[in-house]
Order: C-alpha cells, then sequence, then structure tokens
C-alpha cells in the first residue's frame, strides 16, 4: 500500500455507540469515516475511495451482505469486514463466499477490531505490491525489444510504444535530435491524426518552438509552451507525462506521454523509469555499435573514410540518382611520383602527408560529398547531383589547390605534390558501381600518361580511344 497516505476505513453501523467504538480502535492507525446506512456508505465511496469497510452484517435500516455484494460490484478494490451480533457457520460461509475480507462477532472487542483490520490491510498491501512487481517485471520483459535495437533512430519510437502500452495510454511523440545528420530533429507520432501530426511537426521541427535540452527529468506537465503547441495542434489535454532519454554521447530525446483525460499516478512514474533506463542503456550500446562501425569504415591514417564504405556509398548514391532521375559524378585521384616522398623524406613523413592532404581535400568538397582514401595514394570523391562538366570544373580546383599548397616534411623542409585526376559520369559514362569507378579509374590513368598533373574525364578517354581505333583503320 502506498506509505505517502494513510490508509481510509469506512465504518457503517447503525449504532451511535458501536460506530463511536469502531472509530477509537481503528483511528490510531488508519483515516475513518463512520456512515449510519448503506446509502451514506454508497454515497462515501463514490465521493473518495476506501481500502477497508467495516459494516454490520444485519441491521433494520440495512443487509450487511447487500452492501457487501455492491461494494464487490462498485468497488472491487475495496476489502470488507462484517460484524454480526448473531454470528453463525452459515452466516460465516456466506460472508466469505462473497468475499469478505473477514467475520467477527459483536459485540467485538477494540483490540480484536484492530487485528482483523490490521491484517486485513496488511494482506492489501502484499496483493498490491506484488501486481506492482509482476506490473514492473511485464514492462522489464517488454523492453528486451529495445536491447536488441542498434539503430538510435528506432531507439525513440520504438521506446515510446512500450511505454503507451506499459501506461495503458494511446498518444504520444517522441521528439529527438539526430546528431549524426545535418537536419537533426526528428518527430514520431502514435495515436493522433494525420493533420494533428502535420501541424506538430511543422511547430516543433521547422519552427522549433520547444527546445528539447531543457527536459532534465521525469515529470508531469500541466502548463506551459508543450500545451501551448499541442492546443496549436489541436490537440486538447489536462496534462503531459515528459520523459527525457539520453544516451552516453550525443543522443538525445525525450518522449511525451499525453493524459487522455487522467493524470499519472507514481506507478506510471515508476514504470516510465523502468523504460526510460532501458532505453538509456539501449542508445549507449547502439552509440558504441555506430562508432564502432564507423571505425571499421574509416582510414586509420587519414581518418577519411575507405574503400569499403565508399562501395555502399556509391552504390546507394546511383540507386538515389536512379529514384530521382538525377546525376552523380566520381572523381579518382592520384598523387603523383608520391613513392618519391616516401623515399626521400621516410614513410613517417609520407604518412602524415597524406593526412594532410586529406584535409585539404575535404576543404574542397562539400558536406553531402562522400571523400575517401581508395588505398595507397589513391582518394576517391563522390559528387552528388553533379554533371561531368561541373565535375571536371571541381577536379581542376582540387587539382590546382593541391599544387599550391606547401606540406610538412618534417626535418627536410616542406614539399610539394600533384594530383592526376580522373572524373566519371552516371548515367553517360557508367551505371554500375564498378563501370563508373572503372572509367574513372582509367580517366585517372590517362591523365598520368598525358604528363601528370592534370584532369581527365571518362569524355577525354572515349574521344582518345575512338581516335585511336581510326589511327588504326
Amino acid at each position: 500500500m502506498n506509505e505517502q497516505r494513510r490508509a481510509r476505513i469506512l465504518v457503517v453501523d447503525a449504532s451511535d455507540d458501536d460506530r463511536e467504538r469502531a472509530r477509537a480502535a481503528l483511528e490510531t492507525a488508519a483515516q475513518v469515516e463512520c456512515c449510519s446506512d448503506a446509502d451514506s456508505a454508497v454515497a462515501a465511496l463514490r465521493r473518495e475511495p476506501a481500502d477497508l469497510v467495516v459494516t454490520d452484517l444485519s441491521n433494520a435500516k440495512f443487509s450487511g451482505l447487500e452492501l457487501l455484494e455492491r461494494i464487490r460490484r462498485e468497488h472491487p478494490g475495496t476489502d470488507v469486514i462484517l460484524l454480526a451480533a448473531n454470528a453463525s457457520v452459515e452466516s460465516a460461509s456466506s460472508a466469505m463466499r462473497l468475499g469478505a475480507a473477514d467475520y467477527l462477532r459483536k459485540p467485538t472487542r477494540a483490540e480484536d477490531l484492530a487485528l482483523a483490520a490490521w491484517r486485513t490491510l496488511a494482506r492489501r498491501s502484499l496483493v498490491q505490491e506484488n501486481a506492482r512487481l509482476r506490473d514492473t517485471l511485464q514492462t522489464v520483459e517488454a523492453c528486451r525489444a529495445l536491447t536488441t535495437c542498434l539503430e538510435v533512430s528506432e531507439v525513440y519510437p520504438l521506446g515510446l510504444e512500450l511505454l503507451l502500452h506499459s501506461l495503458g495510454r494511446t498518444q504520444g511523440l517522441a521528439f529527438f535530435h539526430r546528431s549524426s545528420l545535418e537536419i537533426s530533429d526528428a518527430l514520431a507520432v502514435r495515436g493522433l491524426g494525420e493533420a494533428q501530426s502535420v501541424r506538430l511537426r511543422e511547430l516543433l521541427i521547422e519552427d522549433k518552438r520547444i527546445d528539447l535540452d531543457v527536459f532534465r527529468e521525469i515529470e508531469i506537465i500541466d502548463h506551459g509552451p508543450l500545451l501551448e503547441v499541442l492546443r496549436e495542434a489541436g490537440i486538447e489535454v489536462a496534462c503531459v507525462l515528459a520523459v527525457p532519454i539520453r544516451g552516453q554521447d550525443k543522443e538525445s530525446g525525450i518522449w511525451w506521454i499525453l493524459g487522455e483525460g487522467e493524470g499519472f499516478s507514481e506507478d506510471d512514474l515508476d514504470s516510465a523509469r523502468i523504460v526510460a533506463g532501458q532505453a538509456g542503456l539501449s542508445l549507449f550500446n547502439a552509440e558504441k555499435y555506430n562508432q564502432a562501425r564507423e571505425k571499421a569504415f574509416v582510414d586509420d591514417v587519414t581518418e577519411l573514410y575507405n574503400a569499403r564504405y565508399l562501395h555502399k556509398a556509391t552504390e546507394h548514391e546511383i540507386q538515389r540518382a536512379e529514384r530521382y532521375g538525377s546525376t552523380l559524378s566520381v572523381l579518382f585521384l592520384d598523387i603523383d611520383r608520391f613513392k618519391q616522398v616516401n623515399d626521400r623524406y621516410g614513410h613517417l613523413v609520407g604518412s602524415r602527408t597524406l593526412k594532410q592532404l586529406g584535409q585539404v581535400l575535404s576543404g574542397c568538397v562539400r558536406q553531402v560529398d562522400t571523400l575517401a582514401r581508395y588505398g595507397g595514394d589513391e582518394f576517391t570523391i563522390l559528387l552528388v547531383d553533379t554533371q561531368a562538366e561541373a565535375a571536371k570544373n571541381v577536379a581542376d580546383r582540387i587539382r590546382r589547390t593541391v599544387e599550391e599548397t606547401w606540406f610538412d616534411g618534417g626535418r627536410d623542409g616542406a614539399l610539394r605534390l600533384t594530383l592526376s585526376i580522373g572524373v566519371g559520369t552516371y548515367p553517360s559514362d557508367g551505371r554500375s558501381r564498378e563501370g563508373l569507378l572503372d572509367v574513372a579509374d582509367k580517366a585517372m590513368y590517362r591523365a598520368k600518361s598525358l604528363g601528370r598533373n592534370r584532369v581527365c574525364t571518362a569524355g577525354d578517354l572515349a574521344a582518345a580511344e575512338a581516335e585511336a581505333a581510326a589511327d588504326a583503320d
């Protein structure tokens, strides 16, 4: 039983003296209210539920068994102790069959009534505690689905659904940051209409009416900017349960559970703490997994993406370009005579030079483009939504930037680099990952054969091949 409040006992007896004796016996351990008849007892229960009703079995004005039946029907969570002046085995059996918690003879000694009441309330408390433990275990079991979730963006909506189920609610929102994306805010909505969901996205994501970071702990909100935003979206609620979730790194979000006409209990807060705790662990695991996965795609020397990542990214960008009818260009870059750098300055300087070159190249491309070290002294760049002529201009700008940059050669002084760059474009020069990378690679070798430090496109390569074929004829 909730330790933050005293138990409430309702005493029902037509005798003024018996009511007062019962009150004296019980009021040291509980809040006691007395009624003289069944009607006033029913009215008192409707006004405020009771943990226990102590009632006379038989009276000129009412039957204790009739009152017991009504209480069990209308207030199944309330226990009943029956008192009877003429107790019999049959009447006791009838009372117990109808659900009475105990049965005492009148006149009843104060200590016997107090003991029966204490025993009933203790049993009630144990049953309630067992129910809470059962609900807690069910919530923990339901959270198993979270422990296997390794995609950060899926933790928030999945956790929202689990929390709604645990609380027996249907309406809620998950508002969260996606740290890996440029457009970082996202919203998942459950149990609301399409128009309400669209308006919420406008208010929360586009207008940024609510600062997610101000929510620091689980709390019940009954006024303020959040409820104003909900009202603007056509959602009228008296209160919202706010449940912030945070990982160990950059991930953060919040669940808002709508009150739907009723408030939230301490048990609801306990369930929210359990689900939020599991979600926090899931975010931590997902962050670690994504960091490990990203590390598997990162080159140790330059800290750029590696060839493995490039292959996946190229497949993805080709599919996107095909879906939207856009173009995609690939630059294949090779450092001219890099072996001489290693031979003269040493491999440590060579590795440092590769890393510095990676930083220079990063400054030459957009955030939406993909830069990777393909292997050795070769680099590759995916230029999304970029046609062949624009890609050639980008390649030439990169070539000039690198040519004009001094690189740290250590004790032997600064050094200069040049690049040979090949350009291929989807779909004109290749429609598959292998075809596109191959044609850009061949164009790069064509640039080297023409004297290095230059750019050659797949179109230049095709023209040279056609010219060679004509000469052969």
